[in-house]
């Protein structure tokens, strides 16, 4: 795909730093009710059809996407979704094989890999303030959810799941630019889709229970449709390594939803890591200058496989 990279201004990129914040509280509110599906569904039978929908209701919302679609943003979106297809289904099975609180630390990390992958593949060095604000917000989410360590098969997956969703949102930035959100969207929802449904049509599809519908279609429609495109958008306005950072407040939304709407009680290392992330929130929000965005204003290559 070849684009003219687009400069940002202070004003836009703060906007989109608070879409992405906007994002993982949509994110922290799923916990809860994804927790309470995956206790009737199988992972692949929640996944596929929960992106197939979402798909559906981005083109329904934007049906002349579909004139937009060009053989070279087709194969950027289907990689990006390919990739993200793949965190999602490590995530969620090697959450079937540790703690949930230790696999929320793990998969947290990409915010740790972000940063190092853009140094090593793209030799873009991460500034003072990206690497303080990595350090602080690594530590917020070690503080609320580390409760011991034992590295085993969840944690393994887990691991490589954050790895996927730092090059996902690496490639976002690298190839995503303003214009391109509701087609680049659509396009990595069907591939997520049919990639997870095909994956859990071996064996047969479980859809949802008619009490589940409800809950299902504020996954699908808001957590995975709505929060992909308003992603999409932003990170062609962000650097990765700035993303990654904002994206670790989802466990901060996680806690606050759990207090309000589950009665759950908040520890002093619940809140101890929650200030640790919201201070590595602030230190991003607070220096989004247009001059110090890095691979989001590289021209970007074409991506083919």
């Amino acid at each position: 795909m070849t684009a003219t990279a687009v400069r940002p201004d202070r004003r836009t990129a703060r906007l989109a730093a608070g879409a992405l914040v906007g994002v993982t509280a949509v994110w922290g509110s799923t916990f809860a009710l994804s927790k309470d599906l995956l206790e009737r569904m199988p992972v692949t039978d929640y996944l596929g059809p929960r992106f197939l929908l979402a798909a559906a209701v981005v083109v329904l919302v934007r049906p002349l996407l579909l004139r937009s679609l060009t053989r070279d943003l087709v194969t950027t979106g289907v990689w990006l979704g390919v990739i993200y297809a793949a965190g999602q289904l490590l995530q969620f099975e090697g959450l079937l094989h540790t703690a949930p609180t230790v696999s929320a630390f793990v998969v947290s990390l990409y915010v740790v890999f972000t940063p190092l992958l853009s140094a090593v593949v793209l030799r873009v060095r991460p500034d003072r303030m990206t690497l303080l604000a990595t350090v602080l917000a690594v530590a917020g989410v070690a503080a609320m959810s580390l409760r011991g360590w034992a590295f085993g098969t969840g944690e393994t997956l887990t691991v490589v799941s954050a790895a996927l969703y730092a090059v996902h949102i690496l490639a976002m930035a690298r190839w995503a630019r303003p214009g391109q959100a509701f087609t680049l969207t659509f396009v990595q929802l069907v591939t997520i889709g049919a990639l997870l449904t095909a994956v859990g049509a071996v064996d047969g599809i479980e859809l949802p229970s008619r009490g589940d519908v409800p809950a299902f279609l504020y996954l699908a429609v808001i957590a995975a449709a709505g929060a992909l495109l308003v992603q999409t958008w932003a990170q062609a306005r962000l650097s990765s390594a700035h993303a990654a950072v904002l994206m670790v407040l989802e466990p901060v939304w996680a806690a606050a939803f759990g207090v309000a709407l589950w009665s759950e009680r908040v520890d002093v290392r619940t809140v101890l890591g929650g200030a640790l992330i919201l201070g590595a929130m602030v230190l991003v929000v607070a220096r989004p200058r247009a001059d110090e965005l890095d691979e989001a204003l590289v021209e970007p290559a074409p991506l083919h496989p």
